[in-house]
């Protein structure tokens, strides 16, 4: 039996890259999220040109370039701004950027606009209560009182996946990885083409260009005990903690003020092992592979789920075993990113492994740049 109605569990950049995908390839697709507002999450995004690769498959690419910022190289300071040499990103095929930022709400705007353009049924404010499978389909029931049969159902809803626990109610926690990061979305001074990554007392601070007017800031720091941060205090410890930093971090910590766009969250990370799936039911992104910020491809690997699972799964014959095949497909990579990731928080932790570091960065992004 060839699958052809799905239902998409999550309305996020790895949701709705499977929605784009699965209609690229013809199938019927529902996609639900529980935010009755669809909104997006978080200030700015970092993309790398594998993320830049799965755009252009999902028909993104040219919207990304008008709303977002696109840079050829990273520069690097040290604590007091002096500027200490620049890596460029290879491009990984002819015409595509090599990397950039872009708004998150931006990005959600593209994202939300194309799915609706290929004509994929979406429904807000609801979620999953139930799942029922059989040999010829999935039968799921909503939090509104209606229910729905599918061919398969595809769970993209996060770190706090309600799939996952339906599904893989064994499956292992995340766990904080002893960092908190710090984010801050600024105006961008003319002088910032690029991101700029300033060496602090024991932490990294960074600023990345993602939109022709803003840049954010971010800073991933020691934050033992993974104490609560209030609202309150974001202000004055976002000042406390740039006060060590000059460059154009100086600058932007002279900005802030009590209207400051400041954002700080705990650093978790989760690898659930394979298999992913249970029957026709299957899990993608977050809800699988939350990773931590250091390699910047924690979205870019829900992207490339999403895209890869619509492919796989639009013309199955068999569909538990197109979910295990998917599964099997990205199981090196993610590994990868969220092991890596977590190692590079470490080490920053420990401080004094800057060469170490680099290295890991390094043989990640050759790794990141192999086709998906």
């Amino acid at each position: 039996m060839n699958a052809k109605s799905f239902l998409i569990v999550g309305g996020g950049v790895g949701g709705m890259s499977a929605a784009i995908s699965l209609r690229q390839c013809g199938a019927d697709v529902e996609l639900i999220d529980v935010d009755p507002q669809w909104r997006a999450l978080g200030a700015g995004m970092t993309i790398t040109g594998p993320t830049l690769r799965a755009f252009d498959r999902l028909g993104l690419l040219d919207s990304v370039r008008e709303k977002g910022y696109l840079s050829d190289r990273t520069k690097f300071f040290s604590r007091d701004g002096e500027f200490q040499r620049e890596n460029l990103a290879p491009s990984l095929e002819d015409g595509l950027p090599q990397a950039g930022g872009i708004l998150r709400p931006d990005l959600h705007a593209i994202f939300s606009a194309r799915v609706l353009e290929l004509g994929a049924k979406v429904r807000l404010g609801i979620t999953i209560t139930d799942i029922a499978q059989d040999d010829e389909g999935v039968t799921v029931r909503f939090s509104d009182g209606g229910s729905g049969r599918y061919d398969a159902v595809v769970g993209a809803d996060g770190f706090g996946s309600a799939t996952r626990g339906m599904i893989l109610p064994d499956a292992p926690r995340a766990r904080f990885t002893g960092q908190g990061c710090w984010r801050l979305l600024a105006d961008r001074p003319a002088h910032v083409t690029s991101p700029e990554i300033y060496f602090g007392p024991d932490y990294k601070v960074g600023v990345n260009p993602c939109s022709p007017d803003k840049m954010y800031l971010f800073a991933n720091v020691k934050m033992p005990g993974n104490p609560h941060v209030p609202d309150g205090e974001l202000v004055e410890r976002m000042r406390a903690l740039l006060a060590p930093i000059g460059g154009t971090i100086a600058g932007v910590r002279e900005g802030i003020g009590p209207d400051s766009a400041i954002n700080y969250r705990p650093l978790e990370a989760i690898l659930i092992p394979l298999p992913w799936h249970k029957g026709r039911v299957g899990l993608i992104g977050d809800a699988v592979h939350s990773t931590t910020p250091h390699l910047a491809s924690g979205a870019g690997l829900s992207v490339e789920d999403g895209l890869l699972v619509g492919q796989m799964l639009a013309g199955a014959q068999d569909v538990e075993a197109a979910w295990r095949a998917f599964g099997e497909r990205r199981w090196e990579r993610s590994r990868m990113v969220v092991e890596n990731s977590v190692l590079i928080g470490q080490l920053e932790q420990e401080g004094g492994h800057d060469h170490r570091i680099a290295q890991i960065m390094g043989e990640s992004v050759i790794a990141l740049s192999q086709p998906v």
